[in-house]
């Protein structure tokens, strides 16, 4: 997986067997093409994670459906996150493009302090969560790293077994 700027219309093209003037005319800045990978990239995300967690009861589950979650992505691709390659690069991003990111990790950091207890105060919550979702993201590039997926499972375990 090439990073954002490594990543020409003309390497899309070639990957889908198409000519880069039809890529081009969907998405006529490379941006467009950005924005609407991560939408999807969410939206799948999403839909993964709620099908996971809908018949969560207690908090233990909620946070297992959350790891089952990255840790499918991770399976079904070989790949680090989307989301996490354009966050490594977010310096570099258009604003626009930068911003989706981030709402990406957002709603990740939201999802998850919700199934936190309630009466946990407020700043360490969302410190929580969003060190759970750190925690994920970096498993899954060690995990691919390292070649070794019970890198992530380990880190999986041991945030369910913490924070469960």
């Amino acid at each position: 997986m090439k990073g954002y700027h490594a990543v020409s219309f003309r390497d899309v093209a070639d990957d889908l067997g198409i000519k880069s003037a039809s890529v081009h005319y969907h998405f006529p800045q490379k941006e467009d093409l950005g924005l609407a990978l991560v939408a999807r990239y969410s939206e799948r995300f999403f839909a993964a994670l709620n099908g996971h967690a809908a018949k969560a009861k207690s908090r233990a589950d909620k946070i297992k459906a959350f790891c089952k979650t990255y840790e499918e992505a991770l399976k079904s691709s070989d790949k680090n996150c989307l989301c996490g390659m354009l966050g490594a690069e977010s310096r570099g991003l258009p604003e626009q493009l930068k911003q989706a990111v981030a709402a990406f990790f957002d709603a990740n950091i939201k999802w998850i302090w919700q199934a936190l207890p309630a009466d946990m105060e407020a700043g360490q919550r969302k410190a929580t969560a969003a060190q759970i979702v750190a925690t994920l993201q970096g498993a899954m590039m060690l995990s691919i790293s390292l070649g070794s997926p019970k890198t992530f499972e380990n880190a999986a375990k041991g945030l369910i077994a913490t924070h469960a």
